[in-house]
């Protein structure tokens, strides 16, 4: 490829970063990106803040203040913290930029043009209380394919349905905790239906056009799962909105007053907008970037944007004619913390801001520990979780214990014996080998090895498998504590200088090499190593160029010039410091519990319609393909039900069964994910989102009425 796009979602100006943010979009993007420019490639690397979302206004009708200013706080401080955590972005931009607004504007009269819109009047909810249509975002209620009752009015981050605020049961303003009612408006509607048979095509084989146009097999499992599910029932998507913030409808299309660019039309337009800026700057022509075929448009996102940038923007790019589109969208999956899911709302998280301030002396490297742990743990195909206990334990164990312990020995014996110079020679002379103890090798074959090893690195990079590569970075430092070790220098000294040499040349190789493959994942420490070994800040190629003099068996380090004095790259963490972050964690979530609002008031009349019955749990298996939900077997004494119940979560199918319920048995059957369910369980629903059985007393008898 001639060239790189490479995009990471665009984070709501509405409230600072979290870990979750960080290992689901930025670190991932950031690592392949550092990648890219050591190899020499030509990249731009592009984000920026969406600062037109339902959840800017709703932040501010919360704080009392304007979205403007909940924009431009969040933005500064969003933009300040990826520059703390080396997130190196070409450039950070902002959707409420004029450029921007002219670039969404002109993409919505190319697709107006090209008759890629309908304008449909329909019924849409109102919310009378604020006196204002809902955007999908401002409403909230229960998803009709999986159950989860925090569904959005475009998608159910549960299970990822996309879906349209009309379908959701049992909807409520987001502004007022009110029952939304319906009234008329006129929207411009995208046909994604037209596109439906291109897209399969698309995901499906990588085809475009009759061309090849990526390998599928080199997408994750959970994108193209996504993806299949989505395409095969596309409908037409609004793309305005009856909203007072955002970019306007073009003013010369009749009936734009009053209607906003709906979000998904405006953000991802942002990272070509945010491009145009870069090119500016630079003095650059940013159609390549975004119209070369020989270019590779990739996008960093976490599990809840794939349908949009793998449905709807594409089919926008495509509908415009003038647009390459991705060749590959690496989603990773969600993060979770100490056992919970990461909750803004309940301040169940650790923020990336405070994180820097609160450890920059109590945890040396502190960036780059985090950095490290993160990317350990990086749900690359399922959720994963990060703990302080294990942050603390990744410290010492990996980064102080191998990492840094190597390169420290391979410094101060250097300093030792050589005062500071990398020693010359005899490469005839054997070592012991640092595959395996008791074995003999050359300098030559260690180099060689070497070698392999951090093309191994760089193959998992290009294959998004980010985790992998820093576990094979890991493994760079522990070939060479081995090869120390088995070669034990401090005692060979008195014995045989000269195979001392060898053995301190080529870890001092180990070391160089080091400071170049640790830039992608840890950039701070990769720049502390090459000023230890008095070498230059890393250039754009540089790794390229390292893996050509290796793959020729030279060295890179000459013999005879001086390194630097040894320091410390990590120390250990102590358990106070790690107690502190874990009392803080408890500490932050709110003292008073936010109760969910009471319900429009009902009659006695309606309440009586509903047939509560006693019943108890005889059979339950996971349901395949969704994560949170149980087949359960129900009896009621009288006949036996077949439920689906969104609880295995907190419930193992194992030990429900006997559990006594009660069971809404006049419900009308309803299928979920193939499976025709006969009726709901009661649940109740604690501040944390836990959720626990409404059964009466043991014993109780089934199939009887609940008053």
């Amino acid at each position: 490829m001639k060239r790189y796009t490479v995009t990471a979602a665009l984070p709501y100006a509405n409230g600072p970063l979290h870990i979750g943010h960080l290992a689901g979009a930025y670190l991932s993007s950031d690592i392949y990106v550092r990648y890219l420019r050591l190899m020499g490639r030509d990249v731009a690397y592009i984000c920026g803040s969406d600062e037109h979302g339902a959840a800017i206004t709703i932040r501010a009708k919360k704080e009392g203040t304007t979205p403007q200013e909940i924009v431009d706080k969040y933005n500064a401080q969003i933009k300040d913290t990826f520059e703390k955590l080396g997130v190196s972005f070409d450039i950070y931009h902002r959707t409420s930029a004029p450029i921007h607004h002219e670039t969404s504007q002109e993409f919505f009269r190319i697709l107006l043009k090209n008759g890629e819109f309908e304008k449909k009047t329909t019924e849409q909810y109102y919310d009378a209380s604020a006196n204002q249509f809902l955007a999908d975002r401002y409403i909230k209620g229960t998803c009709p394919k999986c159950s989860h009752d925090a569904a959005y009015g475009d998608q159910c981050e549960n299970c990822g349905s996309a879906l349209s605020p009309t379908e959701l049961i049992n909807p409520v303003s987001s502004i007022t905790g009110e029952k939304p009612v319906l009234r008329e408006t006129s929207h411009w509607y995208l046909s994604l239906d037209k596109h439906a048979d291109w897209l399969a095509e698309w995901i499906d084989t990588g085809k475009l056009n009759g061309e090849q146009h990526h390998d599928p097999k080199e997408w994750k499992n959970h994108v193209l799962g996504q993806c299949r599910s989505w395409v095969g029932d596309l409908q037409p998507r609004a793309m305005t909105r009856d909203l007072n913030w955002g970019i306007d409808v073009p003013p010369e299309v009749e009936g734009s007053e009053g209607k906003k660019l709906y979000v998904w039309l405006d953000a991802p337009i942002g990272y070509i907008s945010a491009t145009k800026q870069w090119a500016a700057d630079k003095g650059k022509d940013w159609r390549p970037y975004w119209q070369d075929k020989d270019t590779k448009l990739l996008h960093f996102i976490g599990k809840d944007n794939i349908v949009f940038h793998c449905i709807i923007f594409p089919a926008i790019l495509k509908a415009t004619g003038d647009y390459i589109l991705p060749e590959n969208v690496p989603a990773n999956q969600f993060m979770n913390l100490e056992g919970d899911k990461i909750s803004t709302s309940r301040n169940w998280a650790v923020w990336a801001h405070e994180y820097v301030e609160d450890c920059a002396e109590s945890v040396e490297n502190h960036i780059d520990v985090l950095r490290y742990v993160l990317i350990k743990n990086m749900p690359e195909q399922k959720d994963s979780e990060f703990t302080w206990g294990n942050f603390q334990e990744l410290n010492n164990t990996d980064l102080v214990g191998k990492y840094a312990n190597f390169i420290n020995r391979v410094l101060v014996l250097t300093n030792k014996y050589y005062d500071g110079a990398v020693p010359e020679f005899d490469a005839s002379i054997s070592v012991a080998g640092s595959q395996e103890e008791g074995t003999t090798s050359t300098y030559a074959a260690e180099l060689k090895i070497l070698h392999e090893k951090l093309v191994e690195l760089t193959n998992f990079i290009e294959a998004y498998e980010f985790r992998a590569a820093l576990k094979a970075l890991i493994e760079i430092s522990t070939l060479g504590n081995q090869f120390l070790q088995f070669n034990a220098p401090w005692k060979q000294i008195k014995t045989d200088e000269n195979a001392v040499k060898v053995v301190m040349n080529l870890a001092l190789q180990i070391v160089a090499v080091l400071s170049v493959a640790s830039q992608p994942f840890l950039p701070f420490t990769s720049k502390k190593i090459r000023e230890l070994l008095n070498l230059n800040d890393l250039q754009n190629g540089d790794l390229q160029n390292i893996l050509a003099t290796l793959e020729k068996g030279e060295a890179l380090l000459s013999a005879g010039y001086t390194i630097n004095k040894p320091t410390h790259l990590y120390t250990r963490i102590p358990d106070e410091v790690i107690e502190a972050q874990i009392d803080k964690l408890k500490n932050s979530r709110p003292q008073s519990i936010e109760y969910a609002p009471v319900k429009d008031e009902t009659t006695f009349d309606d309440f009586t319609k509903i047939d509560l019955r006693t019943g108890t749990i005889t059979a339950a298996e996971k349901v395949p393909k969704a994560k949170k939900l149980l087949k359960l077997t129900v009896d009621l004494g009288f006949e036996s039900r077949t439920v689906v119940s969104g609880i295995a979560e907190f419930y193992e199918a194992e030990n429900v069964l006997g559990q006594q319920v009660v069971l809404v048995a006049n419900l009308a059957p309803r299928k979920l994910r193939g499976v025709m369910s006969e009726g709901m369980i009661l649940m109740a629903e604690n501040e944390k989102g836990e959720l626990v059985f409404v059964s009466p007393a043991e014993g109780f008898g089934n199939g009887f009425v609940v008053k």
